[in-house]
């Protein structure tokens, strides 16, 4: 039985993937849209093209996070992740490879998922995980990591950059034999 369910996805995928983009591009406007309408009248057969469209993008959103309105991806949703338990709020703006994750882990400061205001910012590559609060109008700068509650009309940002000088040359080449050790 595996073996044919394995044989019937790889005779499916191209077709699944030739449709994909114009039924949730076409028909419904937007992946958001599309989630939308699929949390109304979930099947099977939009699910798995919600989630076939996100893996070609290499993006996971959970279809129960609660996101208010469409969230503006200036870059597409290239490499987000949303938690299933998230909340995002209303007119935010989310760059590529933006992580809103959930802490899951027993014992940890943090355990839940984060709520996100309206209108915030969320600059490439930042994380905002575990249970924190970002206040409305709040702007997360590139390659932060929150793990902490942001008031409204805050700003997050890393703190400048670090240069180490080495006295002798650094060896950077790269082969594949250093992998297979």
């Amino acid at each position: 039985m595996k073996k044919l369910v394995r044989i019937l996805k790889n005779v499916f995928r191209p077709f699944i993937t030739i449709w994909t983009r114009p039924v949730i591009d076409g028909w419904y406007g937007g992946i958001w849209t599309y989630r939308a309408h699929l949390q109304k009248h979930p099947t099977k057969v939009r699910m798995v093209l919600y989630n076939h469209y996100l893996a070609e993008y290499g993006a996971w959103v959970g279809i129960e996070a609660e996101i208010a309105g469409e969230p503006r991806c200036p870059h597409g949703c290239f490499g987000l992740f949303i938690s299933k338990a998230a909340k995002v709020g209303k007119d935010c703006v989310i760059f590529q490879q933006v992580t809103i994750g959930s802490v899951t882990t027993a014992g940890s400061k943090r355990i839940g998922a984060p709520t996100i205001g309206n209108n915030v910012y969320i600059g490439a590559g930042a994380k905002i995980i575990g249970n924190v609060k970002i206040g409305d109008n709040c702007r997360i700068g590139a390659n932060c990591i929150v793990t902490k509650d942001m008031p409204a009309n805050s700003v997050a940002y890393m703190s400048g950059l670090q240069i180490v000088v080495k006295e002798e040359p650094q060896d950077n080449s790269f082969t594949i034999e250093c992998l297979e050790k």
